[in-house]
């Protein structure tokens, strides 16, 4: 596993990335097709996309009819890979893709884009943070955080051929580089970050970052956490949860979304029968998006490495009370 976490931004948009990352799938394999819901120049596909209406359709402003239209095609033998903003991508489609998608037992990938806080200045009205636990609770689900340009390569590409609906979330802007270029990831294993003993930070998406700055800040005040990239929030790598669970004590979670149904209820239950220990979230609480900047919303919605670092101190205390 080739980690190069600085800190820094990864220089890429992940907008480019996705863009010419499923360009480079739906030409290389001609049963792989591309749906979007009038979002192209959103995902970074619009050029490519007017280029190949055939490989590339527009189903407009009419996600529940896309997701239709996704189930038919994989019924009939393609690939078919599905965009929308998140909120869009789930809860405006969720029956279709519950019944034509999971039930019907089709191989539909779906994309996310702008998940939580990263909707920004489009408002409560796009920023889903529900989206991880309604696909979560669909059977035979995959669901996966993105955590940086080159995980979103490496995931997007293994769902394609994955079985079942994959849902794929994941912002458009630029996300703090993680990985080297190249680097594989295998859905379902969780990467340790950072080695760490006295507690250990699962988290997913931009909160990666979040988790490995509070560590960082963490580590001067002579508190050792170890973070864990769950990146993979269904299926979980239960195995991976329990061992730095048994082996720090303490368990902290962050992700972009709502604390109900997402990555900290698949932790605690992991926990709950295989390892009970102290744990907290630094998650959204029960609570709708607004208007603002990232940077705004992450503090407004507490979604900061100073509230991952609070949140360590707490569980630490309280495994050290016991």
């Amino acid at each position: 596993m080739k980690i190069a976490y600085t800190g820094e931004m990864d220089q890429r948009p992940c907008k480019e990335v996705l863009g010419a990352t499923i360009e480079k799938i739906v030409t290389e394999d001609e049963n792989a097709i591309y749906l979007d819901a009038d979002l192209m120049s959103c995902a970074g596909t619009l050029k490519w996309g007017k280029q190949n209406p055939d490989r590339a359709i527009d189903c407009g402003i009419a996600e529940s009819n896309m997701a239709g239209v996704a189930a038919g095609l994989a019924v009939a033998g393609y690939r078919p890979i599905i965009h929308s903003f998140g909120p869009f991508a789930s809860r405006r489609c969720y029956d279709q893709i519950f019944l034509s998608g999971g039930y019907g037992k089709n191989d539909i990938t779906v994309i996310g884009t702008d998940p939580g806080v990263t909707a920004a200045m489009n408002g409560g009205t796009h920023m889903p943070f529900e989206d991880v636990a309604l696909y979560s609770v669909l059977p035979g689900s995959t669901v996966i955080d993105v955590s940086d340009p080159t995980c979103l390569v490496s995931v997007l590409k293994q769902c394609v051929y994955r079985p079942g609906v994959k849902y794929i979330r994941v912002g458009r802007k630029q996300m703090a580089r993680v990985y080297e270029d190249g680097t594989e990831l295998p859905i379902g294993k969780a990467v340790t970050l950072r080695e760490g003993t006295d507690a250990v930070v699962f988290a997913a998406g931009i909160m990666l970052h979040e988790a490995m700055q509070a560590a960082l800040s963490l580590e001067k005040q002579g508190v050792s956490v170890a973070v864990v990239d769950c990146f993979t929030i269904k299926p979980l790598d239960t195995e991976a949860v329990l061992a730095w669970a048994k082996k720090t004590g303490a368990v902290v979670v962050a992700e972009n979304a709502n604390r109900h149904g997402g990555l900290y209820t698949a932790v605690l239950e992991a926990l709950a029968e295989g390892c009970p220990v102290p744990a907290a979230c630094v998650a959204v609480e029960d609570e709708f998006g607004e208007v603002g900047t990232q940077g705004y919303l992450q503090k407004r919605f507490g979604l900061t490495a100073a509230h991952i670092e609070a949140q360590v101190k707490a569980v630490v205390a309280r495994k050290r009370a016991k």
